[in-house]
């Protein structure tokens, strides 16, 4: 859980000493909306230039998230692994001004276009949701979701899979190493199908066991079907400001987008 919701007093010592953007200190609920009001605009926007700084504002909140550079451009890499197929296909797919021919298809700059929007505004909107909301722990997330008056089953469903995914997975490796033990070898056959379908048969068989034995020991704990939360969110003059300046740049990015409309 975040410094914000479990210890308060340390945000109060160190708050000080913060830039006022400084992403993981700011309120979670907060982010999550404007994360959401975010990737709404960018997906509404066409225009190549306004694209390009969309992608601007994502990486300029990169230092302020807290969030390794490397690491992050890593992750951002493997997405655009994808997208590159996309670069590749969509003009020879899409019907316009010929840039070339190749083995017969014609490649159409308006292909082309299309190819660069979907990049950039993939890559805009995933490393803003990274920097907005990925930095965030997956409890303060779920308090944050319920503060904003999500479907409370939703959230607890949320919680209790970002907690036991982990579990879900020793588990799997456990069996898997097990399987080896005992001589199995993958292979393109009817043994490994079937192998692999009593593998997910174990794996249901033991999170239902699992679960039945997590709920007990949730009740015994007193849980009554809902999560409290100790420390409740407030919103300060830092994340106004925050917001403010948000909302500010996704508005520019309507007006570049619709400056033409404008003149």
């Amino acid at each position: 859980m975040s410094d914000r919701l479990t210890n308060p007093e340390k945000t109060l010592r160190i708050g000080p000493m913060m830039t006022m953007g400084h992403i993981p200190d700011l309120d979670p609920r907060m982010r999550i909306v404007l994360a959401a009001l975010f990737a709404v605009v960018v997906v509404s926007l066409s225009d190549l230039i306004a694209l390009c700084l969309a992608v601007l504002v994502a990486v300029t909140l990169l230092p302020l998230s807290g969030l390794p550079a490397k690491r992050t451009f890593k992750r951002m890499a493997a997405m655009d692994g994808f997208i590159f197929f996309t670069l590749i296909l969509l003009p020879f797919s899409v019907a316009g001004t010929p840039m070339f021919t190749f083995l017969g298809f014609d490649a159409s700059w308006e292909g082309l276009r299309q190819a660069v929007e979907i990049a950039l505004t993939a890559n805009a909107v995933i490393l803003a949701l990274m920097c907005l909301v990925g930095s965030m722990e997956p409890v303060t997330m779920g308090h944050a979701l319920h503060a904003l008056r999500m479907p409370e089953q939703l959230v607890q469903l949320l919680m209790f899979t970002t907690r036991y995914i982990e579990t879900l997975r020793e588990e799997y490796m456990r069996l898997r190493a097990a399987m080896k033990m005992r001589g199995f070898r993958p292979g393109t056959n009817w043994h490994t199908y079937r192998s692999f379908g009593y593998l997910v048969g174990m794996m249901l068989v033991r999170a239902l066991e699992r679960s039945e034995r997590v709920l007990g020991a949730m009740k015994c704990r007193g849980f009554t079907g809902r999560f409290v939360l100790l420390e409740q969110f407030r919103m300060t003059d830092r994340d106004w400001l925050f917001a403010a300046l948000m909302t500010a740049a996704s508005v520019f990015l309507l007006v570049v987008q619709f400056r033409h409309a404008f003149a």
